[in-house]
Parts: structure tokens; sequence; C-alpha cells
């Protein structure tokens, strides 16, 4: 069953949104870095409307809170398998939770400096963790051991994610630069010089023919696998500067997030913007959104006003508003099979929630 059969892509957002070519178009020049936005009163942000009809929407509730890292979490994942829940953080620890009772089960210690972001292979055996010491960890979960320490980036790892058979790794840097790995052997296959800024994400399609990247330079860009060639870019707009980028659950589509508080689908094909998601806020961090597609098929999302934000996929309303972080949420997931979603925090809450939905209320 495709998750995503029947989105209506009849309908553009945005035809302006995308400049594309088939080569690469001149490259725009650095903008000024986004401003962080001024400091706000700690008032009670204001409610945000979401649909009357409780069936129309989700009901997800805090489950567990799980505290124990000491800096920024940069990265939340569900284990494909859906036992095991990561989490990633400044602190320089991939720590492994059960999403079910929220209890540490182990710490993975190696990285000397912190870390941007973590990838599960398929079989939920392996965990690769990139970071700030320039290298890729692939970690024996069980074991708590690493396997292969992946190295040739220059700068900071700031992304890294393996393909559906886990042979593969690709990985992003502020070199600008992706790397694909085999997995296996911890070698690096090929090097692309893909950005000129920032490599923020960086995510394979569903039989890894090609990879999808963003970058702080505002570009979006597909690329063949294989050949290392870039097949098309897509440009958000000054305003709009990239901050993550993934392929849809059945490849068709491409989730983006980016600094004018929008989350967008994209029919690559046509690079046509289909759906923008609005009224979180994003202005300032790199907050990943995700599709959720177990029970109603919502895209998830972090904000910098300490919430998590749920969209209806087709309509593109809010359908919920997660409360109970104390500061921005950067990082969200959703599980593999079971309506549950993880979020995590930045530096004065530094908390992994798992969120549960329990379904609508029962008629009258």
């Amino acid at each position: 069953m495709d998750p995503l059969a029947g989105l209506d892509d009849s309908s553009t957002d945005d035809d302006n949104a995308s400049q594309t070519t088939e080569d690469d178009p001149q490259v725009p020049q650095p903008q000024e870095p986004p401003q962080p936005p001024p400091p706000v009163a700690q008032s009670a942000p204001p409610p945000v409307a979401v649909p009357s009809n409780p069936r129309d929407r989700p009901h997800y509730e805090l489950k567990h809170t799980m505290r124990g890292h000491t800096s920024s979490i940069s990265a939340v994942k569900f284990s494909p398998d859906g036992t095991l829940l990561a989490s990633c953080s400044n602190d320089r620890v991939v720590k492994i939770w059960s999403p079910f009772t929220g209890e540490l089960i182990r710490n993975l210690n190696g990285h000397t400096k912190g870390l941007s972001d973590i990838s599960w292979s398929t079989d939920s055996v392996y965990l690769a963790s990139a970071s700030d010491d320039h290298t890729v960890r692939i970690w024996d979960v069980e074991s708590g051991l690493t396997t292969r320490t992946l190295k040739g980036h220059t700068s900071y790892v700031f992304c890294v994610n393996y393909n559906m058979t886990s042979n593969l790794l690709v990985s992003g840097g502020c070199d600008g630069d992706l790397r694909i790995w085999n997995a296996q052997k911890g070698k690096c296959m090929k090097t692309i010089h893909a950005h000129l800024d920032y490599v923020t994400a960086a995510h394979f399609n569903r039989d890894a023919t090609l990879i999808v990247s963003c970058s702080l330079d505002g570009l979006i860009r597909i690329w063949n696998t294989t050949s290392g060639q870039c097949l098309k870019t897509l440009a958000e707009g000054h305003d709009a500067i990239c901050q993550h980028v993934q392929f849809s659950p059945n490849s068709k589509y491409i989730l983006s997030t980016a600094h004018d508080s929008a989350i967008r689908l994209w029919d690559y094909q046509t690079s046509r913007c289909l759906k923008t998601y609005q009224g979180h806020t994003n202005q300032k961090y790199c907050i990943a959104a995700c599709f959720s597609v177990t029970g109603g098929k919502w895209i998830v999302s972090g904000s910098e006003d300490n919430r998590v934000y749920l969209w209806n996929l087709q309509s593109k309303e809010v359908v919920q508003v997660l409360e109970g972080h104390t500061d921005v949420v950067v990082a969200v997931a959703t599980h593999p099979t079971q309506n549950m979603i993880a979020s995590a925090s930045m530096e004065s809450d530094l908390t992994v929630r798992v969120w549960a939905d329990r379904g609508p209320p029962a008629e009258s």
C-alpha cells in the first residue's frame, strides 16, 4: 500500500517557488546569514486553530520524558524494527533508549566532538553517526562498539544516511562535499563537490539511484548516485534557505524545510512545489520534518516556539500541536509501525520526549 497514493498534485502552491535547469544555474551570491528573531516575552504563545472534528485529527499524548543528554540534542531516530530509539547530541554521546518504557539502554561513546546526525541500518543492527570530529562512525548497537570509523571529510560532518539495503552511506559536511561510502568496508567510493556551503541534509531515494542534498547555499540538488552527476537543482528563493530535505516514502516527492518557516512538498520531476505547510516557526535553526504514515497521513516538525506541529499532508492544515518542551524542538521522528512520535530539544530543555496517539474519543 503506497502511503502517499492519491496525493493531489494537480494544484501547485507556488509555481514561482522553484527555478530549475537541467544544467547548473548561476549560483546565487551568498546571502546574509539569517538573523535570529528578536527575543519575545515569555508569555503563553497564541493558540493554534485545529480542525473541530476529532476524527479528522490525531490525538497524541506525552508518554515518556527522557533526560540524560548534557548539551543540545541534534537528532532522534527510531530503529526500523521499532524496538529502539537513538538520540545524539553536542555532548558527543549517542544514547539508545526504549521508546516503550523511556529507559536508557546504553551510551555509544567514542566521538571526540559533538554529533549532528544519526542513521540506522535497515536491519536495526548498526547505527551511523556524523560528528564535528570530521568522522562518521558505524556502531554495533547491541555491543556498543564502533565497527568502522569513516575518515575523509575535511570539516564537520553534518548529516548521514544509509540506503535501504544498507550497503551504502551518504554523508554531507561543512566542506560542501557529499561522500558515498561502502558501509561494509568503510571506504569512500565517491566524493561529490556538491555545494558552496554546509551540506545540511543528504538522503537516498528508495532504490538508491538518486541522492537529494541541500545546503546553506540555498539550493536543493538531486544527484545520480553512480555517476555523481547533478541531475536537477531546485532553488527555494532568497528568504527560504533550505535546512533539511528528504525523499517521501514512495520516493516520488521531496520534503524540504526552510528558514522562511515553511515546509514544502515538491514534485521533483516537474520541479513544482505542490504543498506548503505553515504555522510553526523556523528562522534560525536546522529543523527537520518527517512523514507520518502509520495512521493518518501527517507531516511532523519541530518549531522554534518549543512545540511539535502536525499537519494533514493533503489539506495542509495544522491538525495537532504538542506542547511540553521548554526550548526549540530541532528533531522529530516517527515510529515505523505505531502511531508514535519522538521529539528532542535544545540547550535549556535537553529532553527526548515520546508521544503516542490514543485514538479518537469514543462516540457518546
